[in-house]
């Protein structure tokens, strides 16, 4: 079964390397990596990248493979994986997925995603973005614990098309669309999950936040104990360990 990769912001699809490589290790290779439109792929003509249109972008690239996929989100990538949980679980053979906290009802956004939501403040804070080069940009993704060699990847796709879709995404998904999304996902006809919590990912919410939302969508977990955000890395070994058991209970299903 194909397995899909989505990454978030202001990402690009190198992001996935190290855990891919790991998970070559253990006979997984039928992996697609997805980059979201702005994100390391082109915007299509008249993008407005709003929460939806990248749910709608992530249902087409399922389509596209055929469904019965196994998706795995980070980040935004996550919100994109969500977002398809509840429109069009039909294409997913099964889901993974952190930030499981961005759905939970108490979830407030963090304090760099409530600048993007703010007007003129997000302006202000792209427009200092945008002013770094490549080689800036790159130092800045090592300090947020990125490895060198995967940040140097990233850092060119951070571009004004990034920039913009970022304003656009977070401002599109100020609260309460996120607390709503999950309401909704409690609805929505569920399939196999697991939840990923890296314990150090303060961008999302609390653990507990997290695995109470994992409960609701009937999901398992998998817990990073003293993990950040980008946890594909440091973690890379037991993510994938934690993947490949994941997806072969979906077999035996």
């Amino acid at each position: 079964m194909t397995k899909a990769f989505v990454h978030g912001v202001p990402e690009a699809s190198a992001l996935w390397q190290t855990l891919v490589d790991e998970l070559a290790t253990r006979d997984v290779d039928d992996v697609v990596l997805l980059s979201p439109p702005g994100f390391g792929a082109p915007e299509p003509a008249a993008w407005q990248a709003a929460q939806t249109d990248y749910c709608a972008w992530l249902i087409g690239e399922l389509e596209t493979l055929g469904g019965d996929v196994d998706v795995v989100g980070h980040d935004w990538g996550a919100g994109h994986v969500y977002g398809v949980l509840e429109k069009r679980p039909d294409l997913l053979r099964s889901w993974a997925a952190d930030c499981a906290g961005l759905l939970h009802p108490d979830y407030v956004w963090h304090e760099l995603a409530q600048a993007w939501q703010t007007p003129n403040v997000g302006e202000q804070v792209v427009a200092a973005m945008n002013a770094r080069n490549v080689a800036e940009r790159t130092d800045g993704l090592v300090d947020l614990g990125v490895p060198p060699d995967i940040a140097a990847a990233i850092a060119p796709e951070q571009n004004e098309s990034m920039t913009r879709c970022i304003l656009a995404l977070y401002r599109s998904a100020a609260q309460p669309a996120m607390r709503e999304l999950g309401q909704r996902l409690l609805d929505a006809r569920q399939r196999p999950g697991l939840v990923i919590i890296a314990t150090e990912d303060h961008y999302t919410g609390t653990p507990e936040m997290a695995s109470v939302v994992a409960r609701g969508l009937g999901a398992e977990t998998f817990t990073l104990e003293g993990l950040h955000h980008w946890w594909m890395f440091d973690g890379a070994a037991a993510a994938a360990d934690a993947l490949v058991a994941h997806w072969a209970a979906v077999d035996a299903l």
